[in-house]
């Protein structure tokens, strides 16, 4: 069979991020079954028409504005496909009025209050009225998401088909759950694109109050963005000064021996599709202390696996650390549990179960 993805960016796309990992992945999948399989996404700077990764063909096209009609262009000189996947980020590709086969939405999360954190009023207001009249433009379209969060999200505007398949890692449980005292500095992290909607900021003033209430506290930030800047400049206040260090975007290796390290991982984001990094550092035997948004709330499963915070402020974030650092035995039950939770999310267990439901759907589109 013959599937083809629609999605804003390709694996090799500078900006590309966990999205687009989870997507090779569940492609490569459909590849190795021997189905002919086909990514098209928009150009960007410096790229070239075509690629091939994991025997998937990447086509580019158009940028914002121009690469729906261009990829329609595209695909009328294609053969049919028996079933086309269209990837929304905040705005779809519109893929069933013009595909002309059997389509299925795939999203990772329902935007919502992302839009305010990129855009200014009017523009965020009117991106975030758009998905809805999206969502419910789409109601007869089977959606494919991988959080129960989402998945509320979409129903509750009215989108009457949601499938759940969760999101698999690429990061290897650690094969024995060595010891990890809490001693002194206490060692917390952020793995993320360093993007506005992460609030990595919140993070920042999380441990400074730590710090004032001295607690010996060090955050290492991974990752890189278009405000790593910022960042660096509230990370210069006395109060901070001595306990940030960013380490910038890491090859996998090096991430992993970070977050084998750390004590916790802490994610202060306005909401994720999943949580991707939440799993990777459980694999790594460190759980996380998450804000309560969609997404997050599904990766941690709270007072198991990690700590949902019962508010979105640094100083729930503080409390929530504090209580883990002065509780050692619930602090190792909890990565213990994180670390075997995180064994279910390895891709010899989730690919089989996602192929299934893409084929599924194509021979949908046969029938």
């Amino acid at each position: 069979m013959r599937f083809l993805m629609l999605n804003w960016r390709d694996p090799f796309n500078p900006k590309s991020g966990g999205a687009e990992r989870v997507t090779q992945a569940f492609l490569a999948a459909l590849r190795e079954r021997g189905h002919e399989v086909f990514w098209f996404a928009n150009a960007y700077p410096g790229c070239g028409p075509c690629d091939r990764v994991d025997g998937i063909q990447v086509v580019r096209g158009g940028g914002i504005g121009s690469s729906i009609s261009q990829a329609i262009r595209w695909y009328r000189q294609q053969p049919r496909f028996d079933l086309v996947i269209d990837q929304h980020h905040g705005i779809p590709w519109f893929a069933p009025w013009w595909c002309r086969t059997q389509c299925v939405a795939y999203i990772h999360e329902v935007l919502g209050p992302i839009w305010h954190s990129f855009y200014k009023w009017p523009t965020s207001s009117i991106g975030e009225s758009q998905e809805v009249w999206t969502h419910r433009l789409y109601r007869k379209v089977p959606f494919w998401t991988p959080s129960e969060s989402t998945r509320k999200a979409l129903e509750a505007e009215g989108v009457r088909s949601v499938t759940v398949l969760p999101n698999g890692v690429d990061t290897r449980p650690i094969d024995t759950l060595e010891p990890k005292p809490l001693t002194q500095p206490l060692r917390l992290i952020v793995v993320c694109r360093l993007a506005p909607n992460k609030r990595v900021d919140h993070a920042l003033a999380a441990v400074k109050a730590l710090a004032r209430r001295g607690s010996d506290v060090h955050l290492t930030i991974v990752g890189n963005g278009d405000i790593e800047a910022d960042l660096h400049q509230q990370a210069q206040t006395p109060e901070l000064q001595g306990r940030v260090r960013f380490a910038g975007r890491l090859p996998e290796e090096a991430k992993n021996a970070e977050l084998r390290h750390a004590h916790l991982l802490l994610h202060s984001s306005v909401r994720e599709g999943w949580g991707l990094n939440v799993i990777e550092a459980n694999a790594m035997g460190t759980p996380a202390v998450v804000y309560p948004v969609g997404g997050l709330v599904d990766s941690t499963v709270d007072g198991e696996t990690g700590v949902v915070t019962p508010a979105e402020a640094p100083e729930a974030m503080a409390d929530a650390v504090l209580a883990l650092a002065n509780d050692p035995a619930r602090y190792e039950r909890l990565r213990r549990q994180a670390w075997e939770r995180s064994k279910q999310f390895q891709w010899d267990k989730v690919l089989p179960r996602v192929s299934d439901w893409l084929e599924s759907q194509a021979k949908a589109g046969l029938r």
